[in-house]
């Protein structure tokens, strides 16, 4: 199996693409330092990551920014520090401000090149809007759990997504899914039977940070450190077939 063998690329967005472990780190800050809490970043990221996985299985149709309100607000009763209804608002709304890995943008627009690209994210569609800016490229197919009405790791929004790309004209064995998400997207694709691209982004870390631990360890069929060696990955692959 070689990346050349593929025809789409679908991505899950925060933490593949978008740094959302620095946004949320900075959009927390106010509330951290309202608790007097001496935690560390890894400790602030899990307990985000527990109270998230779990709000998306309980309200799976509400709107992602909605949710992270409810998120903030969850966070702050478990510090033991009074809920501002502004300040979780605002954190709702902070997607727009999370960065983009650096080499995120460089890496989709040569992939571009070479495959269909495909976003199917735990988002709202107007979040997504920004952090689409951000990455300097257009998708040709943007699937958001707005649109299925349910929360990735549910395998709905991945037989929505198969769905959508086979009325396209598009098969299963033509898509790899690509992500950073063991919890979110390795193990619901392994499940649905997508082959996978692992982007470890936290390679150098330990724990899962902003992402809810998988349990047993799914399988994958490639492993890069970024999107910068997948797009590397891809260029070896031509050069070897000439």
């Amino acid at each position: 199996m070689q990346l050349a063998d593929f025809k789409i690329l679908s991505f899950d967005c925060y933490g593949t693409l978008i740094d959302w472990e620095t946004g949320i780190t900075e959009a927390l800050r106010p509330l951290l330092a309202r608790s007097g809490k001496a935690l560390g970043r890894d400790q602030v990221l899990e307990t985000f990551a527990r109270l998230e996985a779990a709000q998306e299985a309980e309200t799976p149709s509400m709107i992602y920014s909605e949710l992270l309100a409810v998120v903030h607000t969850r966070m702050a009763k478990e510090w033991a520090t009074e809920p501002i209804a502004e300040e979780s608002e605002a954190f709702g709304h902070s997607v727009p401000n999370w960065p983009a890995f650096a080499d995120s943008p460089e890496a989709l627009q040569y992939l571009k090149q070479h495959y269909k690209l495909v976003i199917l994210s735990n988002v709202d569609r107007e979040s997504f809007k920004a952090s689409n800016a951000r990455l300097q490229v257009d998708f040709d197919y943007i699937f958001t759990a707005q649109d299925v009405g349910s929360y990735k790791p549910n395998l709905r929004n991945f037989k929505y997504m198969i769905q959508r790309l086979g009325e396209a004209g598009h098969h299963r064995h033509e898509i790899l899914h690509t992500a950073e998400s063991l919890f979110h997207d390795h193990a619901p694709a392994n499940q649905i039977g997508l082959a996978s691209a692992w982007i470890h982004r936290r390679h150098a870390q330990t724990g899962f940070g902003a992402t809810h631990p998988p349990g047993n360890m799914p399988k994958y069929d490639f492993r890069f450190g970024s999107m910068k060696e997948m797009a590397e990955a891809h260029r070896a692959t031509l050069h070897t077939k000439r």
